[in-house]
């Protein structure tokens, strides 16, 4: 395990994102669906209050449960070419975009 903080995991395979769905399940993205990845500054406007679920009306972007998350400055975006895209919020961002790129994954900055 290269990362894990209790929400977010990387492995050699691929990042957990852990109490996801709406069953608090995690999910599972291998790092071959990442088509990249976008970091941003969470404000108010852009889900620094959102602890779960979508942070949108029209549910492009979804959190999974995470009560720090107001105390968090960075979220990561994940481009998987589809409609719903995962926002993770890792304690430590910088470790996960590491390994991201490790791997290959272009992580843009907004």
């Amino acid at each position: 395990m290269e990362y894990d903080d209790g929400l977010i995991a990387c492995s050699d395979e691929g990042i957990t994102i852990r109490k996801y769905d709406a069953l608090l399940r995690p999910k599972r993205v291998r790092y071959e669906e990442i088509r990249r990845v976008e970091e941003f500054p969470l404000s108010g406007m852009h889900g620094k209050w959102r602890i779960w679920g979508s942070g949108d009306l029209s549910l492009h972007h979804s959190f999974n449960m995470d009560w720090h998350r107001p105390r968090k400055q960075i979220g990561l975006l994940l481009d998987l070419g589809q409609r719903t895209q995962p926002v993770i919020t890792p304690d430590e961002p910088e470790r996960v975009v590491a390994a991201l790129r490790e791997r290959g994954i272009q992580v843009t900055e907004r």
